[in-house]
């Protein structure tokens, strides 16, 4: 298979315009990595949005999320998928990212789509007016049932709060709860990594022998190592780029706060300057 390039991106927060959160200019921010991810250049198959999309439900934030990424999307020719967080509201979400003329908010988003043969399977582990996650039987039956046939380049799945138990307390309680019933699905299928969001911290393990990654949040992160007793948050941001290999998926956390260069030199100049190195130690032996 060819490589497939994925944007995760997640928690932008977005609110009406002119509304901060925390001080924090959250559309700000995402225009700032939105220019990053144009920057790159090159072609990006996927962009991925996985919970926390507006910060109270609005509408209006939908749609400024909608006109901020459309256009970068369409002009690095990728495809987009949004998925559900609990800062989210199931009606606005559907009318307005999904496209949908009436929605029922007692029923999850679940989605399942495929690009260039990679399945993405998202499950919507929100309930409305609670922030921990959880997956009803119904959504893990139709999990069971979508993964019964692998996909040709096997499947990505996406689920806003990680499966995970956190050393920090807060996030503990607000984790995916029955995260054995997910790992009981998933088990020895052709599930590749599972994308997260949520904790606004960037963070790694498994489920069921799979990797799972916890994308950094776009709006802001919160402080892993805090003094005892404190539960602080910080300015700064970023994304995350995912390559999906033939053998292997590799997740990168690229901090995308502002920061003095250390050095920006041709890609040609750096590997003329490795290869150089590497011949120089081999006539050495």
């Amino acid at each position: 298979m060819s490589a497939l390039t994925i944007v995760q991106i997640t928690d932008t927060h977005l609110r009406a315009e002119g509304e901060l959160l925390h001080g924090v200019d959250t559309a700000a921010n995402l225009t700032a990595v939105l220019d990053r991810v144009r920057e790159f250049g090159q072609h990006v198959d996927l962009m991925i949005f996985s919970g926390d999309l507006s910060d109270n439900g609005s509408p209006e934030a939908y749609r400024r999320l909608r006109a901020a990424v459309e256009p970068v999307a369409a002009e690095l020719g990728a495809q987009i998928v949004y998925a559900m967080g609990n800062h989210d509201e199931r009606t606005a979400f559907g009318v307005e990212l999904l496209g949908r003329d009436t929605v029922d908010p007692d029923l999850p988003h679940d989605q399942c789509v495929e690009v260039a043969g990679l399945r993405i399977i998202v499950l919507d582990s929100t309930t409305p007016l609670q922030h921990d996650g959880k997956l009803e039987p119904e959504q893990l039956s139709w999990l069971a049932e979508q993964l019964r046939t692998p996909a040709p380049h096997g499947t990505v799945l996406v689920v806003h709060h990680p499966p995970l138990r956190s050393p920090l307390a807060t996030l503990d309680f607000l984790r995916l709860k029955d995260a054995e019933q997910l790992a009981e699905v998933v088990a020895g299928t052709d599930v590749r990594m599972i994308l997260c969001g949520h904790n606004h911290l960037t963070g790694a393990s498994a489920l069921a022998g799979i990797p799972v990654w916890i994308g950094p949040a776009t709006a802001y992160r919160l402080d892993a190592m805090a003094p005892a007793g404190r539960h602080r948050g910080f300015s700064g941001f970023g994304y995350s780029r995912i390559d999906v290999l033939a053998s292997t998926v590799l997740a990168t956390a690229i901090d995308a706060t502002p920061a003095p260069k250390v050095y920006d030199r041709p890609e040609s100049e750096m590997l003329e300057q490795i290869a150089a190195i590497v011949a120089a130690r081999a006539a050495v032996r």
